[in-house]
Order: C-alpha cells, then sequence, then structure tokens
C-alpha cells in the first residue's frame, strides 16, 4: 500500500509541470485591467519574424504600465520597466497566446536578471530593473505551442 501511494504522489508531482504548460494563461482575466491599451502605449522596441512567429516587443516604464491599467505604482518597487512580447503567426496574423517564454536582460554595467514572462490577455510581459542609464542586451527564448524553441536578441537604450 506505501508503495502505491509513493507511486502515485511521484506521479502527480512529475505530471504537474506539464499541466502548467498546457494551461491558456492568455484567456485568464489575470486582474491587469484593460491590457489592450497597453499595446498601444510606447514605440514598438523590436520586432522580427522567427520561424514563422512575428514577435514584437514593447518596453515602457512601469508609470506609464500602471497608467494603462488605471493603477497606482506600488511603494518600494524596484522593476522600473515592463516587458511586453506579442506573438502572431506570420503568415495568418492570428495570435500566439499558449507557451513558455523567459528573458536575459543584461544591464550595462553587465548585471543580469532572468525572468519567465507571464501570459497576460494577448501577450507576456515581465517587470525588470532598467535603472542604469545605457544599452540593455535583451534575449529572449520562448516555446509555443508547436513545442519549436525560438530565440530572438535586441539592444534598448535607456536615456
Amino acid at each position: 500500500m506505501k508503495k502505491l501511494v509513493v507511486l502515485a504522489a511521484a506521479a502527480l508531482a512529475l505530471s504537474a509541470p506539464f499541466a502548467s504548460y498546457a494551461m491558456d494563461h492568455g484567456s485568464m482575466d489575470m486582474g491587469h485591467g484593460d491590457m489592450k491599451m497597453d499595446h498601444d502605449m510606447g514605440g514598438v522596441a523590436h520586432q522580427e519574424v522567427v520561424n514563422g512567429v512575428k514577435a514584437t516587443f514593447k518596453v515602457m516604464s512601469m508609470k506609464e504600465h500602471m497608467a494603462a491599467m488605471k493603477m497606482e505604482l506600488p511603494k518600494g518597487m524596484k522593476e522600473t520597466h515592463h516587458i511586453a512580447v506579442e506573438f502572431k503567426d506570420a503568415k495568418t496574423g492570428k495570435p500566439l497566446t499558449e507557451g513558455e517564454v523567459k528573458a536575459k536582460v543584461q544591464g550595462p554595467d553587465k548585471s543580469e536578471q532572468t525572468k519567465d514572462l507571464m501570459g497576460m490577455q494577448g501577450h507576456f510581459g515581465a517587470d525588470f530593473d532598467l535603472s542604469k542609464k545605457g544599452k540593455y542586451g535583451v534575449m529572449c527564448k520562448f516555446k509555443l505551442k508547436d513545442g519549436q524553441v525560438r530565440t530572438s536578441k535586441f539592444w534598448y537604450t535607456v536615456k
């Protein structure tokens, strides 16, 4: 009986990552307000087509991001910018909202921040500390529903 309980617990523990991957975070209301407004704010920081997927990156200040959601900037927040990426099928223009996205940002002082970008109403995003002036390297690795791993890299300058 103990072996059966241990095997069942192990099977559940090993299946949890697959269940969270299969979940469609893009269709969930994460309480972020109308994120569609967010996409209209600021300019496109980088855009490219990678193996049939059009990736559009936007970088905006947290002040802009929170204002778009009609929220106040939390006190003591160290992150200064929100990085958002929207994926679309390059041929059809259909939004691609399911998958895993990770971004690494290297600062002008060579410090690094790596975060998983969370799916939120049509895009993936996370907050980063870009408080130093200078050039930031943004490297993004993403695996969408088709299972293919793709990467995108670009420079973003904070003035």
